[in-house]
């Protein structure tokens, strides 16, 4: 079994991930692909994402992508997660990943709300308000605000306790819509670290919506760009990423003839059968990676780039915080200091040649901001200190 270790696997992560001198890419587009989808929880994420891996990025760059051209489309996928997905993807995306999220929340939806007495069938009431919904977007082009929605569905409009104060929003339709395919999260109105969308029908906004693929071709597509972006991988670390089954993952790696390696830590990944030539170091590199990328999110499994700052870099769900990297390897994280100013917080030693990279990495972003201050998912490292 051929083995891949630690090191070629942050060459791979360096080089793959548009990161290092001389493998950045030339767009937003290209940098979502590099990445196979870019983390959109967080508005500001997709923004800072491009900007680590693309040259010369602008704001409008961005903008462009997702509202004007629309080659860049905010989709829930896989873990119930908002991703940007290039427009060619989203055919595989539909029918597995995101099918398999709307599954979840329809079971989730019908038993609470007739546990919140909405009624006595969940099933109809559900399809009741998915059917009000896109009749009111039906005659929006442009969309309308999730307050207009609900302002013209009652039935949606609607919270009730539930127990050990928490509350049920039955405007988690809008949810279920966006993960069918429905509905789409279109032209933002609020700033570009903020989510304020219209709610448009996918028709809408993509013309024509291509056709969605079978559920077993489009979790071997969607998996055949992870190993390609993370591999090697394990068949851990690809579950958990897309939220599925190891059936699914076990069938989507057969078919795709993916091949076994030996990982440092003794585990077995995977890797796509032309990808098995040993990828060269880089050289040096660092970057400032904001809170959900793709790159400290893509594996399960992270003690190779993590070490053991992983409690520090992380929230109590799993959410990552900002990030500083290190050929390959996070050493601290960023926040802004009380002028609004970028600075790196570092969980271990480094030389001091490594430091300086990071400050002038820090000021390029600061510029870059020009006064924008960036929060979400505050790690305990962003708040130490």
């Amino acid at each position: 079994m051929q083995h891949v270790s630690d090191d070629e696997r942050r060459a791979r992560l360096a080089v793959r991930h548009a990161l290092a001198p001389g493998f950045s890419v030339d767009s937003p587009e290209a940098a979502t692909r590099a990445m196979t989808v870019l983390h959109a929880t967080e508005p500001a994420t997709v923004y800072l994402s491009c900007w680590a891996r693309v040259e010369s990025l602008e704001v409008e760059d961005v903008d462009r992508a997702l509202y004007d051209d629309r080659s860049l489309v905010k989709q829930l996928a896989m873990r119930r997660t908002l991703f940007a997905f290039p427009r060619d993807l989203l055919p595989a995306v539909w029918p597995s990943a995101s099918a398999r999220v709307a599954g979840i929340e329809r079971a989730r939806m019908t038993k609470e709300a007739a546990k919140a007495g909405l009624t006595d069938n969940g099933e109809d009431w559900l399809d009741h308000a998915r059917a009000e919904v896109l009749a009111v977007l039906a005659d929006a082009p442009d969309g309308r605000s999730a307050l207009e929605v609900r302002q013209a569905v009652p039935m949606i409009d609607v919270r009730v306790p539930l127990a050990a104060g928490a509350t049920w929003s039955a405007s988690g339709v809008l949810t279920h819509l966006g993960a069918t395919a429905d509905i789409v999260r279109g032209t933002n109105t609020a700033h570009w670290r903020t989510a304020r969308p219209r709610l448009t029908l996918m028709r809408h906004w993509l013309g024509n919506v291509p056709a969605s693929w079978d559920a077993a071709d489009g979790y071997r597509e969607i998996i055949r760009r992870w190993l390609h972006t993370f591999g090697p991988g394990t068949e851990n670390d690809l579950v958990w990423w897309l939220g599925a089954t190891k059936t699914v993952v076990r069938a989507a790696l057969s078919e795709l003839d993916a091949v076994e390696v030996s990982l440092d830590d003794g585990g077995t990944g995977w890797l796509l059968p032309g990808d098995l030539d040993e990828v060269s170091d880089p050289g040096a590199w660092v970057a400032l990676l904001p809170v959900l990328d793709p790159t400290v999110m893509g594996w399960q499994k992270r003690d190779f780039y993590l070490g053991p700052h992983a409690t520090q870099l992380f929230d109590t769900r799993g959410n990552a915080g900002t990030t500083a990297w290190l050929n390959g390897r996070v050493v601290g994280c960023w926040t802004h200091d009380t002028a609004g100013a970028v600075q790196v917080r570092l969980l271990e030693r480094i030389s001091p040649d490594a430091r300086r990279a990071l400050d002038e990495e820090a000021s390029r972003l600061t510029t870059w901001l020009n006064g924008t201050r960036i929060t979400g998912y505050p790690s305990p490292a962003m708040k130490s200190g």
